[in-house]
């Protein structure tokens, strides 16, 4: 039976080394009839599969993201525009679960006149659930990122954040870390701020990022919003000043509260045009907003590390001097809202996924309207057994055991249908060896948890260092689990959800041990 599941995750915040990515294939999901109807793009294999078992023989698809990429992190290239191009119809997830560049190229280059449809958008009218993400990522400085509230109108649309003054004893630096180990860099004052020193987010998206400092003391950074379009308008929105505190000798600016901990975002509104601070309490999780002049964010000598010595790190100045540093947190782009975007490991959403994709290829196809019924009738009839098989094979795990702890945080809903625990899953902070005592804390945390296993997922190898090693020095098993993405041992939704139900009741087992 479906059960109700325990969330307490303590997430498991690892550092670790630069990182080396797993090669992705270039293969797509397999095309339909060469008498197809309908031309149909997707954004991720999972959907093209899903639109696949709904369409039947009536519809070609393609994914933009390849069987076994990354959505958070995949950047499209021209020969994905070229498929896009072709589009009748458009499938995405939505919930910002797409790298936001994949969805600006469906915008930039598929048909007008073609549907783009963001199905877990709606997915409740259609009888799905979706849930807030929940993130805790347990360091021990401020988690600061970027965030942007509020509509604008126009598909595609984006919201630009520039530094337009940075005053302050050294440098001020912010840049994102990809899963390559690379540093992107957004904001760098060393050599002065022009339109360079920016970045985009999409409307109602949050994304993680690396602040760091030259040297103590205060820092005032002044950042202007401004709205962007498609077709090439621009609007200037707001601007604000936010302050910096580096260093424990620092004194304390008056008049203003200390943001010491937690997770915050500097935030622009694109509708009302401010900027301020949004902070959720660690205790309640209750998000309040800070006006930028009335709250000062602390970079404590805690977070005072070194140059790292590679090369591609040189922007931060010579290798070993000193540098202040709140982490991005998450390895890779990792823009994403409020809600948990990872809705199909409820079998149960993803009938809900099937029953919105089924109502827009009629719409589309208005003539194949008898073939799409019956293809998604018999489809609802196969995951619906689906989901009693993932159910009754879970509930062979004791009950002391239904904890995951997994790479990412892509598992929550398979955890509350299914009467599962998220318990933690590792957060690789980058730019960083992992110290002993953090490896000792993973460790801690596996055997307090007593957990048989935990579970990597072969899309996110490059991530999984840090978590097999902990594991293997703690005795437990190292399994594996599909989230974002297929491969050639499980090719489709079903063998998917197949092999984690499987995977998850033998390596969480009474036996597994």
């Amino acid at each position: 039976m479906r059960g109700h599941a325990r969330r307490t995750t303590t997430v498991l915040t690892a550092a670790c080394a630069l990182l080396a990515t797993a090669a992705a294939g270039c293969s797509g999901p397999r095309a339909g009839s060469s008498d197809a109807t309908l031309t149909v793009s997707t954004t991720t294999a999972i959907v093209a599969d899903l639109v696949e078992q709904v369409g039947g023989d009536r519809v070609d698809v393609t994914s933009v993201v390849p069987r076994n990429g990354d959505p958070h992190s995949y950047e499209p290239s021209p020969g994905d525009a070229a498929k896009v191009v072709k589009a009748d119809v458009v499938f995405g997830n939505g919930l910002l679960l797409e790298e936001p560049g994949i969805m600006k190229m469906v915008h930039n280059n598929a048909p007008k006149s073609a549907p783009k449809i963001e199905i877990a958008e709606k997915l409740e009218q259609y009888g799905g659930t979706v849930m807030k993400l929940e993130e805790d990522l347990g360091l021990d400085v401020l988690w600061l990122g970027w965030a942007v509230e509020g509509e604008v109108a126009g598909d595609g649309s984006q919201v630009r954040t520039t530094a337009t003054k940075v005053e302050g004893p050294g440098d001020l630096r912010v840049y994102l870390t990809d899963t390559l180990g690379r540093p992107q860099v957004y904001v760098d004052s060393a050599d002065g701020l022009d339109a360079k020193d920016s970045f985009a987010l999409p409307p109602e998206a949050h994304t993680h990022v690396n602040w760091a400092f030259s040297e103590s003391g205060t820092y005032r950074l002044t950042v202007q919003g401004r709205t962007e379009t498609l077709d090439g308008k621009t609007e200037d929105i707001g601007s604000g000043t936010f302050t910096f505190r580096v260093g424990d000798a620092t004194a304390r600016p008056t008049g203003a509260s200390l943001l010491d901990a937690g997770h915050a975002d500097l935030t622009l509104n694109a509708e009302t045009g401010k900027v301020y601070v949004r902070a959720d309490d660690e205790k309640s999780g209750a998000r309040t907003r800070l006006a930028a002049d009335g709250v000062v964010l602390n970079v404590p000598d805690r977070a005072k590390e070194s140059v790292p010595k590679e090369e591609a790190y040189g922007f931060l100045g010579e290798p070993g001097a000193d540098l202040w540093v709140l982490p991005q947190a998450v390895v890779g782009k990792h823009v994403h809202g409020d809600l948990d975007p990872h809705a199909w490991e409820d079998v149960a959403n993803t009938q809900a996924y099937v029953r919105r994709i089924e109502a827009e290829l009629i719409k589309a196809d208005p003539a194949g309207k008898a073939t799409y019924e019956k293809n998604a009738e018999s489809y609802l009839k196969t995951l619906g057994e689906l989901d009693a098989e993932v159910a009754k094979k879970l509930a062979t795990i004791p009950e002391r055991n239904r904890k995951l702890i997994t790479t990412h945080d892509a598992f929550g809903y398979l955890a509350k249908a299914y009467g599962m625990e998220v318990a933690g899953f590792v957060v690789p902070v980058p730019n960083r060896e992992p110290s002993a005592a953090q490896i000792e804390e993973l460790g801690t945390t596996i055997r307090e948890k007593r957990v048989p296993s935990v579970f990597l997922e072969p899309n996110l190898a490059a991530r999984s260092d840090v978590l097999r090693r902990v594991a293997q020095d703690q005795g437990v098993g190292v399994c594996t689990i599909y989230g974002d993405s297929f491969d050639e041992n499980a090719d489709g939704y079903v063998s998917m959800m197949r092999h984690n139900a499987n995977e998850l009741a033998k390596c969480l087992g009474e036996e597994a041990r």
